[in-house]
C-alpha cells in the first residue's frame, strides 16, 4: 500500500478527505495528519509519505513554502495542493516545486479522484523504472565483483563509491557445507557476523562457480569475522552457526584492484580441504604452503618404497614405525603438488600393492582382505586424508592379527618369524634391522645361545 499525509488547518475537511474518496480502492492507506505547516513539514519528514494532500494556506508554514522546504531536504513523493484561492500566481509556484495537482475549493469528488488515481498511476511508473534501474546496477554491480575476484580485467575506470565497494580493507571468505552429503546452507553470513549489512556496508555475497564468496569491507566486518572465529576455536559448540560451515579465508588486502590474491588464497585453501583435522570447520591463509615448498613427487618407485615399508613392519608387528610412517606419509602427500585424484590413485596402489604382497607372503593365511574395487571406491569416497589413514591403520592391524606370531614375545623370536616368511627375497641385515627398528645394542641382551642362533640365520639367509 502506498502512503498519503493530509494537512489542512480545518478538522472539518481532513475528516472529509478521509472519506470523499475510497482510498483503499487506490491502494493508498493514511499516515497521518497535521493542522499546520511546521508539524505537516515534520510529519513529511519522517514518514515520507508518497502522496501529500497539502492546504496552501496554514499556520506558521505555508504549503508552496513546506513544498519547497520538503523538496530541499531531498523529499521525493508528491503533492497535491487544495486552495481556496485560483490565482494563477500560486498555482505557477506550486509548479515550481513539484506539485502535481493544484485543486481549488470546495474540493470536488471526481476531480479529486482523477487526481490521485492519476498521481497513483506515476507512481507506479517511478518504482518501475527505480526497481528497473536497481536491478541493472546490482547486475552491473555483480559483473564488476566478479571480475575484481577472478582478475578479469575491465574495472579500471569503475569508481568504487558509486557501487560501494569502496574501503580501507577487504577480506575474501568462502564458505560451505561441513557435512558434505547437506545441501543447502542453513544460515546466512549475516547470521553468523550478526552485523545487518544494510546497503552492503559491511560485505558483498556472490556465487562463483558455484562456490558462495563474502567480500568483507571495512575494520567492523573483519573484526566481527575474527571474533567469531576466535570465539568458536576457544568455545566450540555444536548445533553454533560455524558448526555446520567449513570456512576458508584469504589474506588481507588493501587494494581494489588487489582483492583477487585474497580469493584465490581462500580459494586454494577450500581445495586443499582433504588435509584438513578432524572437526576442523575454518582455514586461512597463514596455513597456506607456500608453492616452492611443494616438493614432494608421486611415483611408482615411493608406492613400492611404502608398501614395502609397511609390509615389512606389518609381519614384525612394529605398530610404532606404522604409526611414524603413517605420518610421515600425511606430512609428505601435504606438500605434494598432485591433484586430489591423484593422490586417492597413489593411496589405492599402496593398498593393493601391500594386499598383493601379503597374499603372496601368506598364501595359506586366511587374511579377510576387502575387494580391490571394494578399496578403491571407500578411498574415493573418503572426504579428509585423515580418514583415509586411519582405514590404513585400521586393515594393518587387521592384518597382524590374522597372521598371528604367537611366539613373537620378543625381538628375537620377531627377526626369526621375519626371516621364516620372506627367505625368497634378498634380504639384507639392514632391511631386517629398519623393518624391525632394532639396534645392535639391544643385542646384547640376549644369551650367546640365542645370538648364535640368529646369527647363523641371519648369515644362512643373506648369504
Amino acid at each position: 500500500m502506498m502512503k498519503v499525509f493530509i494537512a489542512d488547518d480545518e478538522a472539518i475537511i481532513r475528516e472529509g478527505l478521509k472519506y470523499i474518496i475510497d482510498w483503499d480502492e487506490l491502494e493508498f492507506t493514511i499516515c497521518g495528519e497535521a493542522s499546520n505547516g511546521e508539524d505537516t513539514l515534520k510529519g513529511i519528514l519522517n514518514l515520507n509519505p508518497d502522496l501529500v494532500l497539502l492546504d496552501i494556506r496554514m499556520p506558521k508554514l505555508q504549503g508552496t513554502d513546506l513544498a519547497k522546504l520538503a523538496r530541499e531536504q531531498k523529499f521525493k513523493g508528491h503533492f497535491i495542493i487544495l486552495s481556496g484561492y485560483s490565482d494563477f500566481k500560486y498555482a505557477q509556484t506550486a509548479i515550481r516545486y513539484g506539485v502535481d495537482f493544484y485543486l481549488t475549493k470546495p474540493i470536488d469528488e471526481d476531480e479529486l479522484y482523477h487526481a490521485v488515481k492519476t498521481v497513483k498511476e506515476t507512481i507506479e511508473k517511478e518504482k518501475l523504472h527505480t526497481n528497473t534501474m536497481k536491478h541493472y546496477r546490482e547486475k552491473a554491480k555483480y559483473t564488476i565483483l566478479r571480475d575484481i575476484l577472478l582478475n578479469s580485467g575491465g574495472f579500471s575506470g569503475v569508481n568504487p563509491d558509486e557501487i560501494n565497494l569502496s574501503a580501507s580493507i577487504y577480506q575474501v571468505v568462502i564458505y560451505e557445507n561441513y557435512n558434505h552429503d547437506t545441501f543447502g546452507l542453513t544460515y546466512s553470513f549475516t547470521d553468523i557476523l550478526k552485523v545487518t549489512n544494510q546497503e552492503n556496508n559491511s560485505f558483498e555475497y556472490i556465487k562463483i562457480h558455484q562456490k558462495d564468496v563474502i567480500l568483507l569491507k571495512g575494520t567492523f566486518a573483519l573484526e566481527r569475522f575474527c571474533n567469531v572465529l576466535h570465539h568458536y576455536e576457544e568455545k566450540p559448540q555444536k548445533g553454533s552457526l560455524l558448526d555446520s560451515l567449513f570456512v576458508t579465508y584469504g589474506r588481507l588486502i588493501y587494494k581494489l584492484e588487489d582483492i583477487h590474491y585474497s580469493y584465490e588464497d581462500a580459494l586454494n585453501l577450500l581445495n586443499r580441504r582433504f588435509f584438513c583435522e578432524k572437526d576442523q570447520h575454518a582455514i586461512g591463509y597463514e596455513q597456506l604452503p607456500d608453492f616452492k615448498d611443494l616438493v614432494y613427487e608421486i611415483s611408482s618407485e615411493e608406492t613400492k618404497l611404502y608398501s614395502d615399508k609397511f609390509c615389512g613392519y606389518i609381519q614384525s608387528f612394529n605398530r610404532k614405525m606404522i604409526a611414524d610412517t603413517l605420518s610421515a606419509l600425511n606430512k609428505n602427500l601435504y606438500y605434494t603438488r598432485t591433484d586430489l585424484s591423484g593422490i586417492k590413485l597413489f593411496l589405492a596402489d599402496i593398498y593393493l600393492q601391500i594386499k598383493q604382497n601379503m597374499n603372496h607372503i601368506y598364501s595359506t593365511a586366511d587374511i579377510p582382505f576387502p575387494t580391490n574395487s571394494s578399496v578403491i571406491d571407500l578411498i574415493e569416497s573418503k572426504y579428509y586424508l585423515y580418514e583415509i589413514i586411519l582405514f590404513f591403520s585400521e586393515q594393518f592391524e587387521m592384518l597382524m592379527n590374522a597372521i598371528g606370531n604367537s611366539t613373537s614375545e620378543s625381538i628375537l623370536d620377531d627377526i626369526v618369524y621375519y626371516i621364516n616368511h620372506n627367505y625368497c627375497d634378498n634380504i639384507k641385515l639392514e632391511t631386517i634391522a629398519l623393518s624391525l627398528a632394532i639396534t645392535v645394542p639391544i643385542w646384547a641382551k640376549y644369551s650367546i645361545k640365542k645370538w648364535e642362533k640368529a646369527l647363523i640365520l641371519i648369515l644362512i639367509m643373506c648369504g
